[in-house]
């Protein structure tokens, strides 16, 4: 990559799920090649400057300083994380100078059923106005959340002038890969950050952690304890009660749905499962982005779902280490590479 390359990331850094976990990784494999300046936005979906446990670590190793607010942003090329964060406001509140602009679209513009995710015309129009630059890009994450941007285009245009890459802007999974239990049992297991869409009703989250099973450990309860539900066969944690690692020590099965009006554009919490060497279950939209790697059910299906891999655990081993295959398929090298090819791709569009 060009060293004198100038490259800017704006975010929101208070984003406590997959957002901030992707940006981590991601100024891992970028910053190695060299110097990137990190800008905050103070926007309105959060309160105080708590920054997420995970970016605030990364930030902290690469020695790179949080630049809060800067009235004036200019860089060759601007990465900007995740634009629903700019829906509870009416200005992007900075003025960016830049030869690019890359806005990388974390949350779905289409919820099941093809209702808006968020007011993304309105959030990508704060965007353009307050950028200055020859290019303006929408990366999607995900072939899944591709699906609902280019769908959403089908009715709102782009501001004009914008265009959808072709490259898909995948979060980074370095994880470190666990081998699979040699004998796994029925021991169930999510984990989300709370949020309403996160969780799904609680008839589904019955089916899917039951009696019968010999452990359900739910992190991230948090509304589900403020709300005083009692399920005695239910282990349930709040919100980073205990590290991830020792929850992932308390399953062998990860089952995760959201609430049916919400999906995830890739959800980094099954690839964290995986890594971990469990078996993954969710819906068969978020399971696509995972080449098979994760079973896609009917919550009404988890249950032989389950017990088919429970009762073969050379199967269960499988279907794990084919999980790994694909998350290790997005691995930072790799991001490396489709970043560099970007970066020269757009450097030499603007220089014909």
């Amino acid at each position: 990559m060009n060293a004198s390359r100038r490259i800017a990331y704006v975010i929101e850094p208070r984003f406590s799920g997959g957002t901030s976990a992707a940006v981590a990784a991601e100024l891992e494999a970028i910053a190695r090649f060299g110097p990137v300046t990190v800008h905050a936005i103070e926007s309105g979906m959060f309160h105080g400057r708590a920054v997420a446990p995970q970016l605030e670590a990364t930030l902290s190793a690469l020695n790179i300083d949080l630049i809060w607010n800067a009235p004036v942003i200019a860089a060759d090329l601007v990465i900007l994380h995740n634009p629903s964060f700019l829906k509870f406001q009416d200005n992007l509140n900075a003025k960016i100078i830049c030869r690019d602009m890359i806005v990388v679209t974390h949350e779905n513009f289409l919820r099941p059923g093809g209702v808006e995710g968020f007011d993304v015309a309105a959030c990508l129009s704060r965007i353009d106005r307050a950028t200055l630059a020859l290019g303006k890009y929408v990366a999607p994450i995900s072939a899944a959340n591709r699906t609902t941007v280019e769908g959403w285009r089908r009715t709102h245009p782009l501001p004009f002038g914008w265009q959808v890459l072709p490259e898909t802007w995948f979060n980074i999974c370095a994880f470190e890969m666990a081998a699979p239990p040699d004998r796994p049992q029925d021991r169930r297991g999510r984990h989300s950050r709370p949020g309403f869409e996160k969780f799904p009703a609680p008839a589904v989250l019955d089916l899917c952690f039951p009696p019968y099973a010999a452990a359900n450990t739910i992190l991230g309860a948090d509304a589900l304890i403020a709300e005083g539900v009692v399920r005695p066969h239910w282990t349930l944690l709040p919100f980073r009660g205990i590290e991830v690692a020792q929850y992932f020590g308390m399953i062998d099965i990860m089952v995760y749905f959201t609430a049916a009006t919400w999906r995830e554009s890739f959800g980094r919490v099954l690839a964290e499962a995986l890594a971990a060497g469990k078996l993954a279950l969710s819906d068969p939209d978020t399971a696509a982005s995972f080449d098979g790697g994760v079973i896609g059910v009917r919550p009404d299906e988890v249950d032989a779902a389950i017990a088919a891999h429970l009762n073969d655990p050379a199967r269960f081993a499988r279907q794990v280490r084919k999980g790994q295959e694909a998350i290790a398929r997005q691995s930072a090298d790799a991001f490396a590479d489709m970043f560099m090819g970007l970066a020269d791709r757009l450097e030499r569009r603007a220089a014909a």
